[in-house]
């Protein structure tokens, strides 16, 4: 289960970033770079912070033909995308969920507090979208007023606290990911927002 979800992320996050790619109107070239970019962003940061080098997209080439597949669906089927906000932000909330959960497993694996090993789940989540954003020039959604890396934060308590419960590790993999994307379909339909700081 642990290896599919990474999958389904990893060609989710290439989909997303593809997909915003082209709604900026960049070339192939330009498309598949914030692809491969927003698929591996998160994954290559966590890896240098806990000293796991070569990243793992480096020894592993699965990842690059999963990125490669997402990026040639993106554009196959980009005209059947109606609203491509609406196709963005569906595979963008997948790919949070999956992220999270890789983030959590490789803190665990070398033993980290799970303090830490939430914000290494929340940083893999959430900045290959905003590598992204930036190279997009976008504000990053993690910065806006919407509910992102907080989301994060939620699912990786949700996680360890199921932990404690001894489920099997199929069972709380699943939970917390629906946890997740549950919470963030509701964020946008119900309107939650965190408030913003302003300086006057």
């Amino acid at each position: 289960m642990f290896h599919l979800l990474d999958i389904i992320g990893t060609m989710a996050f290439a989909m997303s970033g593809a997909l915003t790619a082209m709604s900026k109107k960049l070339d192939p070239f330009g498309v598949f770079i914030i692809a491969f970019v927003t698929a591996v962003g998160g994954g290559t940061l966590r890896d240098i912070m806990i000293g796991r080098t070569p990243v793992g997209w480096m020894l592993d080439l699965k990842y690059v033909y999963v990125i490669i597949i997402g990026f040639v669906l993106a554009i196959i089927f980009r005209k059947k995308f109606d609203r491509l906000r609406t196709s963005l932000f569906l595979f963008d909330t997948i790919g949070l969920g999956v992220f999270t959960l890789i983030g959590l497993e490789k803190g665990i694996n070398i033993g980290l507090h799970p303090v830490i090993c939430i914000a290494l789940g929340t940083m893999t989540a959430c900045f290959g979208g905003v590598i992204r954003d930036i190279l997009c020039t976008e504000i990053p959604v993690i910065f806006r007023r919407e509910i992102y890396a907080t989301i994060c934060i939620l699912g990786g308590i949700v996680f360890f606290l199921l932990r404690k419960l001894n489920l099997e590790n199929d069972v709380l993999y699943l939970t917390t990911s629906l946890v997740i994307i549950s919470v963030r379909l509701m964020a946008v339909k119900f309107k939650w927002y965190l408030p913003t700081l302003e300086h006057k």
